[in-house]
């Protein structure tokens, strides 16, 4: 099941439509439950609008591309150590010896 994410906007008119029809009518009206009406509300009496507004989705989007850069950079990185082991392995099998510095 997928969740609706509520905009700041919403959730005031949320929170000020439970003040004026009542918080089980507007729960109904705009298909909340009452358990997050209260939770809004909390946060609201709490910290202001402050309280409300989205936090999920706190990376940026330079930290996000750097983050992937990283894991392209890691694997490249993995590739090149495990051709090098074989390399190694490989010299090994034919010298005697895994240095090439001795051959």
């Amino acid at each position: 099941m997928k969740y609706k994410k509520w905009t700041l906007a919403e959730k005031l008119e949320i929170l000020s439509s439970g003040d004026a029809i009542g918080v089980v009518e507007s729960c109904r009206k705009y298909g909340v439950s009452s358990g997050t009406f209260y939770n809004w509300k909390k946060k609201h009496d709490s910290q202001g609008e402050a309280g409300l507004k989205i936090t999920y989705d706190t990376k940026s989007k330079e930290l996000k591309q750097a983050e992937e850069e990283n894991r392209i950079l890691r694997k490249l990185l993995s590739d090149k150590d495990i051709e090098l082991e074989v390399q190694r392995s490989l010299l090994k099998k034919k010298f005697g010896t895994s240095d090439p510095r001795k051959i």
